[in-house]
């Protein structure tokens, strides 16, 4: 059990905090595993759509197909062999990131036990207005 001398303001705040730098992890872990998509792509992109299946498709959808080179350029440009070359650096970091991001996660679900904990020991506290740090009466 959590001590209820644990004031609840700052176990509410630990939460915010921790929930804050979760997202803030899953976003960095989004940019980097896009990163790494973009790098692939770049150096190994597909052949172009609709070529194998433009007899079983309806004319009308047919003709929304993009052409290999409105694709292309959706890649990024730059030098394809430095993007290449970054992917271990890349998936090292996307590797210490969810190491990081699993530590985070391990920490906001050990303040939500103790808030449960002590909202579970005093369900009146949630209730009772903060008291100013000095304050005791």
């Amino acid at each position: 059990m959590t001590s209820s001398d644990e004031p609840l303001h700052d176990l509410q705040l630990e939460r915010r905090a921790l929930r804050a730098e979760r997202d803030r992890v899953g976003w960095w872990r989004r940019v980097v595993r896009a990163r790494i998509d973009l790098a692939v792509a770049g150096a190994a992109a597909p052949g172009a759509l609709g070529e194998e299946v433009a007899f079983v498709l309806p004319l009308d959808v047919s003709l929304h197909v993009p052409r290999v080179r409105e694709l292309h350029e959706a890649l990024p440009g730059g030098d394809v062999g430095r993007d290449v070359g970054l992917l271990p650096t890349l998936r090292t970091l996307d590797e210490r990131l969810a190491s990081y991001e699993a530590g985070v996660a391990q920490a906001l679900d050990s303040a939500t036990r103790r808030l449960v904990e002590r909202l579970a020991d005093d369900p009146t506290a949630a209730l009772r207005p903060r008291t100013a740090v000095g304050d005791a009466t």
